[in-house]
């Protein structure tokens, strides 16, 4: 079996000697639905159910931690789990709010980067986005119906489009070595570029009275708030001095 050295081993037993081996030809990430660390999504899947994921990311930075071996069946995604001729998907679970409406962070972005190039590397997964539910490549746990049997909108819209506009992207780049848009395989444009920097996720402003929930920004919608802020300022003060301006004419 094989153990990412970025990730902090958490073993799973029975279940990482117990079941079947596969051979990794997809990888597939998960929101999780909760604002867990990745030691939080191991204790769940040690005490509370019997399924598990090949890897947990929180939202902290260098949080990520490896449950299974990825040569060894985990059951996060149904039938992709393993299938009849032996191969399977390695899955990631990831840290959300609990509506899974958020972006992954930065450090989120940045780990799952890191793991996508090393799959490529130990295991051979192709640079591509998974065209059938059993073709090699990478992609997220709502892509096809076969990888959740139940349904689901998992990752969640935002993280969708993260995954095919940063995420994918960057694993590409990454393992390719190239970086700019010209030699970049993936048709990276001037538009793709400013929506990865404007829809950055950012840790959300204290004062916001959903940050228990939103726990991340987009950095455009820091530039959206400060805007309407200035604007309702701008109107109070036209207020303020117009009725003082009618004060004054009164007396």
């Amino acid at each position: 079996m094989a153990w990412y050295p970025g990730a902090t081993k958490m073993e799973l037993q029975p279940e990482s000697d117990s079941q079947p081996a596969i051979r990794p030809t997809q990888l597939i990430v998960h929101s999780i639905v909760a604002n867990w660390t990745a030691r939080r999504t191991y204790e769940y899947w040690r005490d509370s159910t019997n399924l598990e994921s090949h890897f947990g990311i929180g939202y902290g930075e260098r949080d990520i931690a490896q449950y299974i071996g990825t040569e060894t069946r985990a059951d996060a995604n149904a039938g992709a789990n393993r299938r009849s001729d032996g191969t399977g998907a390695v899955s990631v679970e990831t840290a959300s709010n609990s509506k899974a409406t958020d972006p992954w962070n930065a450090s989120q972005v940045e780990e799952l980067i890191a793991l996508g190039v090393w799959v490529h590397r130990t295991h051979g997964v192709p640079l591509r986005i998974c065209r059938t539910h059993s073709d090699p490549g990478f992609g997220y746990h709502s892509m096809f119906p076969q990888w959740s049997t139940s349904g689901t909108a998992c990752p969640g819209p935002a993280r969708i489009r993260q995954f095919r506009e940063v995420v994918f992207p960057g694993i590409v780049a990454r393992a390719t070595g190239k970086t700019n848009n010209e030699e970049a395989p993936v048709g990276l444009t001037k538009k793709d570029v400013a929506t990865a920097v404007w829809e950055a996720p950012v840790a959300a402003p204290d004062t916001a009275p959903d940050r228990e929930e939103r726990p991340t920004w987009w950095a455009a919608s820091y530039l959206r708030a400060i805007y309407g802020q200035v604007v309702t300022l701008q109107r109070t003060v036209a207020a303020l001095e117009k009725a003082v301006q009618n004060i004054n004419k009164e007396s």
